[in-house]
């Protein structure tokens, strides 16, 4: 079930970051980069964000989430997270199907990803992305930036 998070109260910011941490942490093996900014995050960092927040429950648990700012322009894509234990079920893909049909309207989304991370790349280019350009962002450390455009999906 997809539902939205408040993640100003405390004890949903701490279940956002029991997925968020391990999540990340694959993506820094898969990528070779221990600086991604999310792993510096804390419960007060998350709760002090001004990103919009969709979470993904099992059974009431919390096991993925979404995040995402809404600009004049644009949607941008902050966080796609699966906790480890639920990779390979897609999760991911119903976050994103799900904020492409019911959230977004008549704006281009933008996300990026690790340029080495396979399975985001392959998700964000089967559900209508495309790629833009790779940005290196710490010495031999590249992002990959994607857009799509939608029209009142």
């Amino acid at each position: 079930m997809i539902v939205k998070l408040d993640h100003r109260d405390q004890k949903i910011a701490e279940l956002m970051l029991d997925v968020q941490l391990p999540a990340y942490k694959v993506e820094a093996k898969l990528i070779n980069f221990e600086g991604i900014p999310q792993l510096k995050d804390t419960v007060e960092s998350i709760q002090a964000s001004n990103e919009n927040f969709v979470g993904y429950l099992i059974e009431k648990n919390l096991v993925a989430f979404l995040s995402y700012t809404d600009s004049e322009t644009e949607y941008q894509i902050c966080r796609l997270v699966v906790h480890p234990t639920y990779f390979k079920q897609g999760i991911a893909r119903r976050l994103v199907n799900d904020f492409l049909k019911n959230i977004v309207q008549n704006k281009k989304v933008i996300v990026s990803t690790g340029s080495d991370n396979a399975p985001a790349i392959n998700l964000y280019l089967s559900s209508g992305f495309t790629f833009q350009k790779k940005v290196e962002v710490a010495p031999n450390v590249f992002i990959s930036l994607f857009e799509a455009t939608t029209l009142n999906h």
